[in-house]
């Protein structure tokens, strides 16, 4: 047994049910992966909701972006054969794929990091514009200077890229467009300097020749990105065979950059955490690897749900020695668990 995460006894802290749909005629089908954060003086997390249209017999229909910018309901025949329903994330119609759900983002917050719900002031975030026309997913928050920012998957016929906004005050925000093209996702930026840079975790996808592998660049502003370099491959037999990606902004150790990262494998699918150790001066340089992973599916809320045995971070709290993280169960449910920092680092080898 390698899995170290304590787990809340609470656990799962939010459903599906407990969020309200965005639009009438909606249905919150799930909860995923939410960035985490403190602001005045309580716990928030920024929750991906996925939802779509209540589902009629023998038909299947999802919500997409019009150029418009309002929802748009797209409905098919379930037994038109041009209609690919095997995976249920994503359909395929006539050669153009389309996700099931179409998420945004949603804020709740906490007094004690447990019991959580949606303030009535706060207003939900939603794609915009082309570049996100199926949606925004999975946002990582991290804090410079007073200004948070928050980088998120976009998607759109275009692909899957990363999008970048910010804000002082969570009611304004400033649209910085796509950081990175397609396809990329899993972005996660460092939370200070490094020798007078910016740097930022990223995921580049190039299934035919290479893969799902871990990435870093650099940048002067915030604005322009480059330098990349390749941390970490899939490896082939191990429990992040598949593809892996970042988790949250990493945490400065003495020992160097502590990452949490996501691993997944193939036959069958499931989603690990693991660790990475980059140096503390120059984090292109990979010091150490989980060889197993420090957190597994194992609790019946990780193991069965709208894709299940799947547990997934990029969102974290560090006080002292315990990262509390938050993440998303069988991607239905939203969870939190506690680690030790000097745990992990032993298991490292550190």
């Amino acid at each position: 047994m390698t899995d170290i995460a304590r787990r809340f006894s609470e656990n799962p802290l939010l459903r599906p049910e407990d969020i309200r749909p965005s639009l009438a005629g909606m249905k919150v089908e799930c909860l995923l992966n939410p960035g985490v954060f403190q602001f005045a003086g309580q716990t928030w997390l920024l929750l991906r909701v996925a939802e779509r249209p209540e589902q009629k017999p023998g038909k299947t229909t999802f919500p997409v972006l019009g150029a418009d910018g309002g929802v748009k309901i797209l409905e098919f025949d379930n037994a038109d054969p041009q209609l690919n329903l095997a995976d249920p994330r994503v359909i395929s119609y006539a050669g153009q794929d389309y996700l099931t759900t179409m998420s945004h983002l949603r804020l709740v917050s906490s007094p004690d990091g447990v019991r959580f719900s949606e303030p009535a002031a706060t207003s939900p975030l939603f794609g915009q514009g082309e570049l996100e026309g199926y949606g925004i997913e999975d946002c990582r928050v991290v804090e410079i200077a007073g200004t948070y920012y928050l980088t998120f998957t976009a998607v759109s016929t275009h692909g899957v890229g990363v999008g970048l906004r910010s804000t002082r005050d969570w009611k304004t925000f400033k649209q910085h467009g796509l950081m990175l093209p397609p396809h990329n996702k899993d972005c996660a930026l460092f939370g200070e300097k490094i020798g007078g840079k910016y740097y930022a975790l990223h995921r580049p996808s190039s299934p035919e020749l290479g893969g799902n592998y871990i990435w870093l660049a650099e940048s002067p502003d915030l604005e322009h990105w480059g330098n990349h370099r390749c941390l970490a491959h899939s490896r082939k037999g191990k429990w992040d065979s598949a593809r892996v990606g970042a988790g949250a902004a990493p945490i400065r150790t003495p020992a160097g950059w502590l990452e949490l990262y996501h691993g997944a494998t193939a036959n069958p699918t499931r989603y690990c955490l693991g660790a990475l150790l980059l140096d503390l001066h120059e984090p292109w340089k990979v010091l150490a690897r989980s060889e197993e992973p420090i957190m597994e599916p194992l609790a019946a809320y990780e193991q069965v749900g709208f894709f299940g045995n799947v547990v997934f971070t990029n969102g974290h709290l560090v006080n002292g020695d315990t990262v509390t993280i938050y993440y998303g169960a069988s991607d239905s449910v939203i969870c939190g668990a506690r680690f030790s920092v000097s745990e992990i680092l032993k298991t490292l080898g550190v």
